[in-house]
């Protein structure tokens, strides 16, 4: 709960995507005033203000959107570009600027971006990325995450920064589910020779951190990396994913260099890279200077991720659907 009542509301921005739906109701059930902004304000209702915005831009009036509240949350960035948009990476910069320079126009306490471990690279070797690693994106992805960073805080100079690695539960799209969906089907995946630690962070808990630095003191400014509570190499990805959907795990050994080969020939050498290599985290500083400790286990959140799919999906033990 809040630590004193307050009736200025957090506006969350993309209140409509994976994370932004879920967060915007997690705070509303705790307490928290809510102000869930969308491009239509659907799928919202008392006591979540629901505050349709339209397409979300430099020219949106940031004022208006954020007046009287006591946060903003920002996790309405595009950063894949759209196709034929040569302009999309300046834009979204200048939508953060805009963003954290209204925010600091208006007295909003604390302005918050949801951000991307990719900021510091796609690979850990030796030692994992830490509070001290030195920025390194290696894609577009990564590099406009940064350079929408770099404009939040040339205009908001208490901004918190939160860098989550890859987010899953419920609802989950885009690889994660990708990879439920291959499983469940039982295709025989070539992943058996794999030897990587990922790191991965269920949706209630990135959640649970989101709410923490809301309201601690401890957190007026600063950047902040998480994880769960353990790391899993791919190959027990997909044997934990397919125990609890009650399947095979179908893993045959192909060499790491051969697939790798093999996706660089078929364009898909990152996605090979992001099975094969490792992305380790080291998250003692958040949880040392929060007190934060994630809420739930990996395990949890795969428990609770695989009965949805298997609900969503129809899946049944045994390689039966509904």
């Amino acid at each position: 709960m809040p630590s004193t009542p307050d009736s200025r509301p957090v506006v969350v921005l993309g209140a409509a995507g994976f994370i932004g739906h879920a967060l915007a109701k997690r705070l509303a059930a705790r307490g928290f005033a809510v102000r869930a902004v969308t491009r239509d304000a659907a799928g919202f209702a008392a006591p979540i203000e629901a505050c349709a915005a339209g397409t979300l831009g430099r020219g949106t009036d940031w004022r208006g959107v954020l007046r009287d509240a006591r946060a903003v949350i920002h996790l309405a960035s595009r950063a894949h570009a759209p196709p034929g948009d040569a302009d999309w990476f300046a834009a979204e910069r200048a939508t953060a600027a805009a963003i954290a320079a209204a925010a600091a126009a208006v007295g909003v306490e604390r302005t918050i971006l949801l951000s991307s471990i990719k900021v510091l690279g796609e690979t850990t070797a030796s030692r994992p990325f830490s509070a001290a690693s030195v920025s390194d994106p290696r894609d577009a992805y990564g590099r406009a995450k940064l350079a929408i960073e770099e404009a939040m805080r040339r205009s908001a100079p208490g901004l918190v920064v939160i860098r989550p690695p890859l987010v899953y539960g419920p609802g989950v799209k885009g690889n994660f589910r990708a990879l439920l969906r291959l499983i469940a089907r039982g295709v025989p995946l070539p992943l058996a020779a794999i030897h990587n630690r990922r790191a991965f962070v269920f949706r209630e808990n990135l959640i649970a951190l989101i709410e923490t630095v809301l309201t601690h003191p401890a957190a007026p400014a600063g950047t902040f990396l998480l994880r769960d509570d353990a790391e899993i190499g791919t190959p027990q990805v997909v044997r934990e994913i397919a125990r609890r959907l009650g399947r095979p795990a179908r893993l045959f050994p192909v060499a790491p260099r051969l697939l790798r080969l093999a996706a660089a020939m078929v364009g898909r050498g990152d996605a090979a890279g992001r099975l094969i290599d490792s992305l380790a985290i080291d998250d003692d500083e958040t949880r040392t200077r929060l007190g934060w400790r994630p809420p739930h286990s990996l395990a949890e959140g795969l428990d609770v991720t695989c009965r949805w799919f298997a609900d969503a999906e129809g899946v049944r033990p045994g390689g039966s659907r509904l």
